[in-house]
């Protein structure tokens, strides 16, 4: 009889390892909804920066515009400067005199009138 009583308990202890590793393997790491909410957060994470580096770019974009347009107005002001500079330079006594000459024109003394500021 011990024979008998040492093979029952033997076969309950294989029976009860089995359970053990049945129980083990049916065990999983992560529920299927928490397998859905780590594939939601990893796609917001995708679209998240995908839309971080787009905005980038865009800013990126307008900034290289504003530089653009910032040296035109650069390069206009110059122009409007030297303009300035042309037109100081033709506006004086001597230049306009000298135009008058070419033109034809005379200066004469009785056709001056002197005006007094007030």
């Amino acid at each position: 009889m011990d024979n008998l009583a040492k093979k029952q308990t033997i076969n309950q202890e294989v029976k009860a390892e089995q359970k053990r590793k049945k129980q083990l393997i049916q065990k999983r790491l992560f529920t299927p909804g928490e397998k859905i909410l780590f594939l939601l957060f990893a796609l917001t994470i995708c679209f998240m920066g995908a839309k971080i580096i787009s905005t980038q770019a865009a800013l990126y974009e307008v900034s290289k515009d504003i530089q653009d347009v910032e040296a035109q107005i650069q390069e206009q002001s110059k122009i409007n400067h030297d303009l300035e500079v042309q037109v100081s330079e033709e506006s004086t006594y001597e230049k306009i005199g000298e135009r008058a000459r070419e033109l034809g024109l005379e200066l004469s003394e009785r056709n001056i009138k002197v005006v007094q500021p007030e």
